[in-house]
């Protein structure tokens, strides 16, 4: 049996109209929906005995923490500078449908090297990061416990692919890890042994062309 689990959310749907790669940047919180996606996890989480909440510090992660902090005012919330976004040279542009900010000639040195990325922080670095905050987690939770983290897509799936001994080049598009989506981390003597993935929201997920969109961070 597992010493505890670290179920890791992704946070709810981002007020966006600008349509930006938002990044690190401050002052991007949750949409309307994005909040629905909130409430309905506080209900999800309302039934799993936590003991132990942890938040990325950006505003549309501690948004959507809030709702189930709420339900769970025995627990303090951790802050953790570890689970933040992935740093990104495009932060504050806008792509839109044609990719415009890649052609920039100016940023075309950040696209040189996909594998490492060279747009951003290297994956390496974000799995480290990531893996050490899940350790950490587990073991506030305590024995037997299950702790309650919410992060980004891209740390997420990286954690997730470094639990699972995947390469950590990847395409974006293929990421399994939708808006409100949990992955939860097995974990024993601070090593993951397992990793399962739900979306308890999936009804409120938007669509695009009648799929689910998951283009965020």
């Amino acid at each position: 049996m597992a010493d505890a689990i670290v179920h890791v959310m992704r946070h709810g749907q981002v007020h966006n109209p600008d349509g930006l790669l938002y990044g690190r940047l401050e002052g991007f919180g949750l949409s309307d929906l994005g909040q629905e996606m909130a409430e309905r996890m506080a209900e999800h989480w309302a039934a799993v005995e936590l003991t132990h909440l942890r938040c990325s510090p950006l505003q549309r992660a501690r948004e959507t923490m809030a709702p189930t902090a709420a339900r769970f005012p025995h627990l303090e919330v951790v802050t953790d500078e570890r689970l933040i976004e992935a740093a990104n040279a495009f932060e504050g542009k806008v792509f839109g449908s044609r990719n415009k900010a890649l052609r920039d000639p100016r940023m075309i040195r950040h696209v040189l090297n996909p594998f490492r990325p060279s747009w951003g922080e290297p994956y390496a670095q974000i799995a480290a990061r990531m893996r050490a905050a899940i350790a950490d987690a587990a073991a506030a939770a305590g024995e037997g416990g299950q702790a309650l983290v919410v992060s980004h897509q891209l740390p997420i799936w990286i954690a997730r692919m470094d639990a699972e001994g995947r390469r950590f080049w990847h395409d974006p598009r293929r990421r399994e890890c939708t808006l409100a989506s949990v992955t939860s981390f097995s974990v024993s003597d601070g090593h993951v042994t397992d990793v399962s993935y739900d979306e308890p929201v999936a009804d409120l997920l938007p669509t695009k062309h009648g799929r689910r969109f998951k283009v965020g961070t």
